[in-house]
């Protein structure tokens, strides 16, 4: 049976594990030359960050798997949890690890990078409906007990929640302490509905995690000794994903993960935009690089979407149907 002391002891053993890891392997991707490389056409700003350590995410990863396997708290779906986040984690890896290692600027294919998120999504989706007293329904936010059955429209709709998540997850990384910090609060956001729902296990994996986030923003904010990289920003899209499907909640994830899903969409306008009319809408994207542009301190771009994603938490509290 777990306790409130276990949730709590797993949060602080991932925070503190991540905490003595920087010293360690900061100074490592150092010496390998692991560092990040800084676009010309992006804010002038940035390119004095040009060279800092990347792939931290690595750190993340350490302190979950550390805690998580030696807490006992390991059943069917703390394995999915972790096939989910590890499994995202790899492909950002190998991205990672083509781009700096190899000094391939593209990294992987757009179209292989796709392919290994839909299968892992697949995966979770083929999962939860498989094994879920909901089966193919999911929860609806400010409605209680409706439900919306998706049938056979189940799994492709899971597959297309969890690759776009991926993938928001990753554009939001794009500011020292941005990424870390949002998810941190999304987490502690499911942590807590989890506990609520009775499902322990959830709580656990969810908190654990944004211990080890607490942590690794401690070496990520500015000025940022380290980035997490696509191995990080994967593998965290990866967890949130597994974590609100597992709850039959993905269809609260646009609204907790608002600043998600706001970085991806003025994406999606701007190349639209540009393709179309040759026009941009933003002076630049993801959003967070058009409030830079407009002259924002980066620490004040981080301080409000902070903000505004624990604004988003408790709506998404008030929402949930317990």
């Amino acid at each position: 049976m777990i306790e409130y002391i276990d949730i709590v002891r797993n949060l602080f053993m991932s925070f503190i594990i991540t905490l003595i890891l920087g010293p360690i392997i900061i100074p490592l991707l150092r010496k390998l030359k692991i560092g990040q490389n800084v676009r010309d056409d992006g804010p002038q700003t940035h390119l004095k960050k040009s060279g800092t350590p990347t792939m931290g995410g690595i750190m993340i990863l350490i302190a979950l798997v550390i805690t998580i396997t030696t807490s006992g708290v390991l059943n069917r779906d703390m394995y999915v949890l972790l096939l989910s986040t590890f499994g995202f984690g790899l492909i950002g890896f190998i991205d990672d690890y083509i781009k700096v290692v190899k000094r391939r600027s593209l990294g992987l294919r757009a179209y292989q990078k796709l392919i290994g998120q839909i299968i892992l999504a697949i995966i979770l989706a083929v999962y939860q409906s498989s094994t879920s007293v909901l089966g193919t329904k999911l929860i609806v936010p400010f409605l209680k007990d409706q439900y919306l059955d998706l049938g056979p429209l189940y799994i492709p709709f899971i597959a297309f929640v969890v690759v776009a998540t991926v993938n928001s997850v990753n554009l939001t990384d794009g500011l020292d302490g941005l990424a870390s910090g949002v998810t941190l609060i999304i987490l502690s956001f499911f942590g807590l509905v989890a506990l609520n729902f009775g499902m322990e296990i959830i709580s656990i994996f969810s908190t654990t995690l944004a211990g080890a986030c607490l942590g690794f923003l401690i070496h990520n904010a500015y000025p940022a000794k380290v980035f997490m990289g696509d191995t990080g920003s994967m593998a965290l899209g990866g967890a949130v994903s597994a974590i609100a499907i597992l709850l039959n909640l993905p269809l609260i994830i646009p609204i907790v993960g608002g600043i998600y899903f706001v970085e991806a969409l003025s994406v999606i306008i701007q190349v639209t935009s540009y393709k179309l009319t040759g026009k941009r809408v933003f002076l630049m994207s993801p959003l967070h690089h058009h409030f830079e542009q407009k002259g924002w301190k980066e620490t004040k771009v981080v301080a409000v979407f902070w903000i505004v994603t624990v604004i988003l938490c408790l709506i998404g509290i008030v929402s949930v149907p317990y």
